[in-house]
């Protein structure tokens, strides 16, 4: 599934000349991914709490300085950096999942209220983000403005994904691998609405990012927890390193192809 073509820029364009978007094209490889980093998302968070003992408050303040950095370096750049861009949807999906984990483990908030928070967060970060920009397209994120929505709406993304899928599979008690065939039927509904039914493409794009959460969580628990709770039991760890590799391989050889880099546009004003 692709997003929207590229479009005329909005009100916050200068019309100065070419500048390089920030993300990447929405490509195969985008989604293999990302549905990898959610699913290290997933298995690093419990690995850190669990496993090291650094808890749910500590965790959380480790890997949000972690973020902090690798945004301030993102931010810096001139263009889209596979290696800076994947490291940092890494940590965000781990963030995001601390984040819902803490307000339903620490808070004992419950999962249809975060949902339901999560939700109503996203839909404001896309009313100011258009109000702002007058577009939504991941096609023209070449301003700090801009970029700061982007990456917004992909932290409450992963936290939403993590809180609607944990609903979704305590309330109907699924098995990993039915939960992620669930969450994959329900991605390619989505792309069957948008390449059939023309759905919007930015809708269709977003709401696919935020199955693919939920998804990637389901395929991680599957293969880290152990044999009596329904899993492979390779443990976090091994599991953890497993994607992490694929993910490099992957980051590699985009950076040395550049298949994902979108090309310059030049930009052109538009009337307010």
């Amino acid at each position: 599934m692709t997003s929207e073509t590229y479009s005329p820029v909005g009100t916050a364009d200068t019309g100065r000349g070419p500048r390089w978007n920030k993300v990447p094209e929405v490509t195969f490889y985008f989604w293999v991914i990302k549905v990898l980093c959610t699913t290290v998302g997933e298995t690093a968070a419990d690995f850190l709490n669990s496993q090291l003992g650094m808890g749910l408050t500590g965790t959380s303040l480790v890997m949000s300085a972690l973020l902090a950095a690798a945004l301030v370096v993102q931010f810096r750049t001139k263009g889209y950096r596979p290696g800076v861009y994947w490291l940092v949807v890494v940590l965000i999906s781990v963030v995001g999942t601390l984040i819902s984990d803490n307000l339903t483990d620490n808070l004992g908030v419950p999962l249809e209220a975060t949902t339901a928070v999560f939700a109503v967060a996203l839909a404001v970060v896309f009313v100011a983000w258009f109000r702002s920009e007058r577009t939504l397209s991941i096609h023209s994120i070449h301003t700090a403005r801009r970029e700061t929505f982007y990456w917004l709406a992909v932290l409450f993304t992963f936290a939403l994904g993590t809180a609607a899928g944990d609903l979704v599979s305590e309330r109907l008690s699924l098995g990993y691998w039915v939960a992620a065939l669930l969450f994959a039927l329900a991605i390619a509904a989505v792309a069957v609405a948008h390449f059939a039914l023309g759905l919007d493409a930015v809708w269709s794009f977003w709401i696919a990012y935020v199955l693919t959460r939920p998804l990637g969580a389901s395929v991680g628990d599957y293969l880290s927890q152990s044999t009596d709770d329904g899993g492979l039991g390779l443990g976090t760890v091994i599991t953890s390193v497993l994607f992490l590799a694929v993910i490099l391989a992957l980051v590699v050889y985009l950076t040395v192809s550049r298949r994902d880099a979108t090309e310059r546009q030049e930009l052109t004003p538009t009337a307010g």
